[in-house]
């Protein structure tokens, strides 16, 4: 058990203890890191020190725990709606026809193998083969893998990398 765990169960938070040790919640431990983070904001310091920051000041942190406990009704409704619209989205997508939803792992797998065989594939058959089969551009595959994330994700991760704000 955790530190946090262990201080939450010494001071009576049952919530707050089933959400770190990961009993309510997904078992990659989603719920329990947002937990973890808000405990850590309240009392004052970052998540990666809150163990430490618990050993030394276990007061401030159970403080920080008692409004997470109050908190922890709306904390595990918000987490299940963000799992009730993200099951809703699959079952409306599998009633899609094949061809509207196969588009995204379609381009993935070829934009992994173009990028394949432009580093490694090509070179290595170039050197069997002895011939020299040139390589596509790399500013030409950078501009797919840009085009493809900009269509998956919206562009959010494009105007990310670029450092561009979405505001502008």
């Amino acid at each position: 058990m955790s530190v946090l765990g262990a201080i939450a169960l010494q001071a009576g938070l049952p919530i707050v203890e089933k959400l770190l040790s990961k009993r309510i919640g997904d078992g990659g431990g989603r719920l329990a890191a947002q937990v973890i983070q808000t405990i850590a904001a309240r009392a004052g310091t970052t998540p990666a020190e809150i163990d430490a920051y618990a050993e030394s000041t276990p007061g401030r942190v159970i403080d920080a725990m008692r409004e997470v406990e109050r908190a922890a009704p709306e904390m595990i409704a918000a987490y299940d709606r963000d799992l009730q619209l993200q099951l809703a989205a699959l079952a409306a997508e599998q009633d899609d026809p094949v061809w509207m939803r196969a588009w995204r792992p379609g381009w993935m797998y070829l934009l992994g193998f173009l990028w394949l065989w432009n580093l490694v594939i090509l070179h290595v058959a170039n050197a069997a083969l002895r011939i020299a089969l040139p390589p596509l551009a790399t500013t030409d595959l950078l501009a797919l893998t840009a085009l493809f994330l900009s269509l998956y994700m919206g562009g959010h991760t494009v105007l990310r990398a670029l450092g561009k704000s979405e505001s502008k």
